[in-house]
């Protein structure tokens, strides 16, 4: 008689990161059933109360054990996940450890206790008269919401006048994900640093430079490890991410760093039986790190490529802690030596025609061994109705690429862009909303 397979709920189940899932180690032995969609998830005024009862809704009418519930997205999976643990004893961290991630200023608050790899930072009065940077925060800086989704609401600012136009955008839009972060902070014991200042909070910080890099990780029995280090490369002169490559190009010694530096932190913030991906940059003049945010899961961008290089999604470890089970992979087991996910753009207003087919996708994946495409908008959708977007571009496509050099990822991505033959209808040039600095 063969064993039963394990019941994992997955908040915001998609059909992108599906086959990745079915690919981890052991799959045969789990079954993975949807919890709740994205577009109810993140779609329009979000009500963490209103989430918790339709997932109790699913939870309670499933027949079978409930193994483990997770999730690999932003708020509000990330709180949730926790949130419906405590209730239905599958293992997860605290909530108080995933807040303490997501709440950009508290985020900082725990960051200073571990280390100094931080730039100037502060909070942004958004119900004055006269909003003023915070004292210690120099021009270029960054202004951005306590949460939000995929880098929406955050500008770069050079001076006063983008400063005010940023602090107004941001004003209209901080209470969609900030008014459900409110109802999730009221469940927690706050800290006398952090009475009072609430979800809808702005942060101001000082620009960093130089080479975005991508940590990946996990703690596990109050022990932290981590397992990956990829470089996020940006189109020129735009903060937006051209590509995830893995593994990182930088030296040894800056790896090193990267690791020592996250798995104090992680420390410090009091995650344990779950995943985490923390964002920095590295400054080869300087010889800096500075850390720029902490997400408080792994990245479901980078399932790919872990896949392609190493042979396991790192959805993998993601399933193995939420059951209790060890978490630990060999490396470089994969049929490429790098890979990559490249974020193909549009710089500007514009609908997309001529859209290829699913069948023709597959096709395409099956002429150029070692890719796979992610389309983001539909046939005739115009690019300002896609959900989810920076506050600089339109994300068209998603492409991954594995090969044994950076010539053959390239090589892999302008292939794929061709064969989609995507054309653009009602364009209107230059970037949106703020300018980047």
């Amino acid at each position: 008689m063969s064993p039963q397979r394990k019941n994992i709920f997955v908040l915001g189940l998609d059909e992108a990161n599906l086959p990745t899932l079915n690919a981890v180690p052991d799959a045969g032995g789990y079954r993975f059933h949807p919890l709740l969609t994205i577009e109810e998830l993140q779609g329009g005024e979000v009500s963490v109360a209103d989430l918790m009862d339709r997932a109790r809704a699913v939870l309670d009418a499933h027949e079978g054990t409930v193994d483990a519930i997770v999730g690999y997205w932003d708020f509000p999976v990330s709180t949730l996940v926790p949130m419906l643990g405590r209730e239905y004893g599958t293992r997860t961290t605290s909530l108080e450890s995933v807040v303490k991630c997501e709440h950009k200023y508290w985020s900082r608050l725990e960051q200073k206790k571990a280390t100094d790899a931080l730039p100037g930072f502060g909070r942004v009065d958004l119900d004055s008269d006269d909003p003023q940077p915070p004292e210690g925060v120099g021009f270029p800086m960054w202004l951005k919401p306590a949460l939000a989704y995929s880098s929406e609401l955050a500008y770069g600012v050079k001076d006063m006048t983008e400063f005010r136009a940023a602090v107004e955008t941001i004003r209209k839009g901080i209470g969609r994900v900030g008014k459900p972060f409110d109802e999730v902070l009221e469940l927690l014991d706050l800290p006398p640093e952090m009475e009072g200042v609430g979800g809808q909070v702005c942060l101001a910080e000082e620009a960093m430079t130089g080479i975005q890099v991508a940590v990946e990780g996990y703690a596990n029995d109050g022990e932290v490890t981590v397992y990956g280090v990829l470089d996020s490369i940006n189109y020129p002169d735009s903060p937006c991410f051209l590509r995830h490559q893995y593994p990182s190009t930088l030296p040894p010694a800056v790896v090193h760093q990267l690791h020592e530096v996250s798995e104090r932190t992680i420390r410090q913030i009091g995650m344990d039986a779950a995943t985490f991906s923390i964002e920095y940059f590295y400054d080869p003049k300087t010889g800096r790190v500075s850390l720029l945010e902490i997400n408080p899961r792994h990245s479901q961008s980078h399932a790919e490529l872990f896949h392609y290089v190493d042979g396991v999604p790192n959805h993998h470890r993601m399933i193995r802690l939420a059951l209790g089970e060890d978490p630990v992979v060999p490396g470089g087991d994969g049929p490429y030596r790098m890979a990559a996910k490249w974020y193909y753009r549009w710089f500007g207003e514009g609908t997309v025609r001529e859209v290829p087919t699913p069948e023709r996708i597959a096709a395409i994946e099956r002429e150029i061994p070692g890719v796979r495409i992610d389309m983001v908008p539909s046939e005739g959708q115009k690019l300002s109705t896609v959900p989810q977007q920076d506050s600089y571009s339109y994300e068209i496509a998603h492409i991954f690429t594995g090969a044994d050099d950076e010539e053959g990822l390239r090589r892999k991505f302008d292939q794929c862009v061709a064969a989609l033959g995507l054309t653009f209808e009602d364009t209107a040039p230059g970037g949106r909303d703020v300018k980047a600095s």
